[in-house]
């Protein structure tokens, strides 16, 4: 058994090595220009701060430090977003073997993950997204352990608070999973009395507020500029009494469309489907709370507000769906035949980076088409016949500005838009079409 449970640990290690290097190298060799999101977040990462006009900072302070290291180097950053998705991979293996004791099911958890784009195809993008990732793994890894539990440590405690908060400064909708956990923990203290209130709970959220202040006191000195850019995507602004139903339905097809390839690969695994549900199954419960009800509240929140929900948004939501149905299934899974599953694993698994090199190369007019370097070379060989003294600040767009502030060797500190107070900070500045570089005076 441990010569087999090695062997296992081994396919999944070179599993996560092989898609390290695949998506590190595919973007590398066929993007000539980083994505917007990342731009963006270096952008912000030059001038950190406890939130940006858009996000809060957490995905911008990891692509900062990843820029302290290695400088302009675009594959770092992709190296940096695969590492975010190994980290969450890690965790979904660890969870899935507590959850089924069996290092074989474990893996096969991980592997269908392969078949929804979000775990490939969009990852080379470090967003914000992709920021949620590792902590969203990791507190539902660290809930599952004070869940099953009857002596509550105070590490595990401490650790939610910890991701739970990092998790939330990556963005917002982090909350919904905290809520489905909170949700959960209360149903069974006071509806079930399956557990009983603990005070060491009272360190995660003590942990989790702690953390959040700074942002919350950045939030209210910036006149919640943050919340309000969520709101506005949304489209609650301009929506109308049919747009409850319609934005809750689009949702709900969207997602089914997502997990087709998914369904495919479960049907693969288990070909004859028999659904039986046990909610006095404790794991079970545990899966559905962290698996279905954040969707679920997505859904309610769509059908309220009659909000639009962004597909990118669900990108952390689906981590655990593989554990869920493998465990639901578990009992219809012959694993002496599952090679028409492998062979479906393997087919998505280098089908993705094919399709993504194809479209990198043969579409010409992306983001990551922009002549970034190009144009950086070119305001510099402008500003050193005007000037003497090295670029420090950048202003304008984060696309265009933040190019700027990426690929110019003094690394100018982005200072946000064109107007009058941020031209007031320069001594020197010069402008082309609508971004301008200077220094401070």
């Amino acid at each position: 058994m441990n010569v087999l449970n090695r062997n296992i640990n081994n396919i999944f290690f070179i599993f996560l090595i092989s898609h390290l290097i695949i998506w590190t190298l595919v973007p590398s060799l066929t993007n000539k220009n980083l994505p917007l999101d990342t731009i963006e977040a270096l952008a912000w990462g030059s001038n950190l701060d406890w939130g940006f006009n858009k996000h809060p900072p957490i995905s911008a302070f990891f692509p900062e430090i990843f820029y302290q290291i290695f400088g302009p180097q675009d594959w770092a950053y992709y190296l940096l977003s695969q590492i975010f998705v190994l980290i969450s991979f890690y965790y979904v293996f660890k969870f899935a073997n507590e959850i089924f004791d069996n290092i074989k099911l474990s893996l096969i958890s991980v592997f269908l993950l392969s078949s929804i784009f979000f775990y490939n195809f969009t990852t080379p993008e470090f967003n914000v997204n992709v920021c949620q990732l590792p902590f969203w793994s990791l507190v539902v890894y660290y809930s599952w352990r004070i869940f099953q539990s009857k002596d509550i440590k105070f590490k595990d405690c401490f650790l939610i608070g910890l991701f739970a908060a990092i998790g939330f400064l990556s963005k917002y909708l982090f909350i919904y999973l905290l809520l489905s956990i909170t949700l959960l923990f209360i149903y069974l203290i006071y509806f079930k009395n399956i557990k009983k209130f603990d005070f060491k709970y009272l360190i995660t959220l003590e942990v989790f507020i702690v953390l959040l202040i700074p942002h919350f006191m950045w939030l209210y000195n910036n006149d919640f500029i943050t919340v309000f850019y969520g709101l506005k995507r949304t489209g609650l602004e301009g929506s109308n009494i049919l747009d409850h139903l319609k934005h809750p339905t689009i949702f709900i097809f969207k997602q089914i469309g997502i997990l087709i390839p998914f369904f495919f690969l479960i049907w693969l695994l288990a070909k004859k489907i028999k659904l039986k549900i046990n909610l006095k199954d404790k794991k079970l419960l545990f899966l559905l709370f962290v698996n279905i009800l954040p969707i679920f509240l997505m859904l309610v929140t769509s059908m309220i507000t009659g909000s639009k929900i962004r597909t990118m948004w669900m990108t952390p939501f689906y981590l655990f769906f593989g554990v869920l149905f493998v465990y639901i299934f578990h009992s219809q899974i012959n694993l002496k035949k599952i090679n028409s599953f492998l062979y479906g694993f393997l087919f998505l698994f280098f089908l993705s980076p094919m399709l993504y090199s194809y479209i990198s190369i043969s579409e010409t007019n992306k983001r990551t088409d922009y002549l970034g370097k190009e144009i950086a070379k070119k305001v510099q060989l402008a500003w050193d016949q005007d000037f003497n003294k090295s670029i420090d600040f950048v202003v304008g767009d984060e696309w265009k500005a933040g190019n700027l502030s990426y690929h110019l060797k003094s690394r100018p500190v982005w200072e946000g838009f064109i107007n009058n107070e941020t031209l007031n900070i320069a001594d020197e500045y010069l402008c082309i079409d609508d971004i301008c570089v200077g220094t401070y005076k």
